[in-house]
C-alpha cells in the first residue's frame, strides 16, 4: 500500500512530462493574480500538474471520509480527522480555482468507494490502522509539495508551495504523536 502511495506522489512530480509548477500557477494558487500575470507560463503543463495535485487532495478527502465512516475512530481522534479533512478541502478549492483561472478543467474526484478500494480500506480493522494510512498519505503529500519548491527563483512563490507542504507535515506530525511513534532520529524527514 505504501508503494502505491509513493507512486501517486512521484506521478505528481512527473505529471504531463513537466516536473514543476510554473511561477504563475503558484502565484494564482496563492491568490496573487498580479504576480501571475507578470510570469510566463506553460499553462497546459501547469494544469496537468495542478490536476494531479487536485487528485491527491481528492484522495485525501475521501480517505478521511472513509476513516470517519468506519466507526473505528474514537471521538477526539475523529474530530481531528474531520479538521484535517477540512484543510484538504481548502487545498482542493484553491487548486480548482487556480486550474480554472489557467483555463483548465479540474479533474473529478473518484468516489469514496473507489478510493477505499485503491487504498485497501477493507484491511483497516482498528483506529491505529486508519491513523497509519493517514500518516503515510500525509507524508507523501508533504514530500510531493516540497518536490516543486526548488524550481522557483522567487522566494515568495517557493513560500506558497512550502505553505501547502507545511500543512501536510503538520498533519503527519500530529498523527505521529497520536500514534506514540518516536520522532525521527535524523534530520531532513521530508523531501526525500
Amino acid at each position: 500500500m505504501s508503494r502505491i502511495i509513493d507512486q501517486h506522489r512521484r506521478r505528481f512530480l512527473r505529471a504531463s512530462g513537466v516536473t514543476v509548477l510554473s511561477a504563475s500557477a503558484v502565484a494564482l494558487l496563492a491568490g496573487c493574480e498580479k504576480m501571475a500575470a507578470a510570469q510566463t507560463s506553460n499553462s497546459a503543463g501547469d494544469v496537468g500538474i495542478l490536476n494531479t495535485a487536485l487528485g491527491l487532495e481528492h484522495e485525501a478527502i475521501s480517505a478521511y471520509q472513509v476513516g470517519a465512516a468506519s466507526d473505528l475512530l474514537q471521538k477526539p481522534v475523529l474530530e481531528v480527522a474531520v479538521r484535517f479533512q477540512s484543510h484538504h478541502k481548502g487545498h482542493r478549492d484553491a487548486l480548482i480555482a487556480t486550474i480554472r483561472k489557467l483555463g483548465g478543467m479540474p479533474v473529478a474526484a473518484k468516489s469514496d468507494a473507489e478510493v477505499a478500494q485503491a487504498l485497501n480500506a477493507a484491511a483497516l480493522k482498528t483506529q491505529v490502522d486508519v491513523l497509519r494510512l493517514a500518516q503515510r498519505l500525509e507524508k507523501g503529500a508533504a514530500n510531493a509539495y516540497i518536490g516543486v519548491i526548488p524550481s522557483f527563483s522567487d522566494k515568495a512563490l517557493a513560500q506558497v508551495s512550502a505553505r501547502l507542504a507545511a500543512d501536510e507535515a503538520m498533519h503527519w506530525t500530529v498523527l505521529t504523536q497520536v500514534l506514540n511513534d518516536s520522532l525521527p532520529a535524523s534530520a531532513l524527514t521530508f523531501g526525500a
